[in-house]
């Protein structure tokens, strides 16, 4: 909910005791939609696995 809000993982740490922003990050914010265009990228790079899959 405080993730959604907007609000920074330091903010949201010192709201939740964590001494560390790493921490509740790690442990309670969900990973964000990444930038289409970086997919796209990732999908054009050739093949280069030995075991061709």
């Amino acid at each position: 909910m405080l993730d959604e809000a907007g609000l920074s993982a330091r903010v949201i740490a010192d709201q939740l005791g964590h001494s560390k922003p790493s921490m509740t990050q790690d442990v309670y914010l969900a990973r964000k939609v990444v930038d289409p265009a970086t997919a796209v990228a990732l999908e054009g790079l050739p093949d280069n696995r030995s075991d061709g899959v």
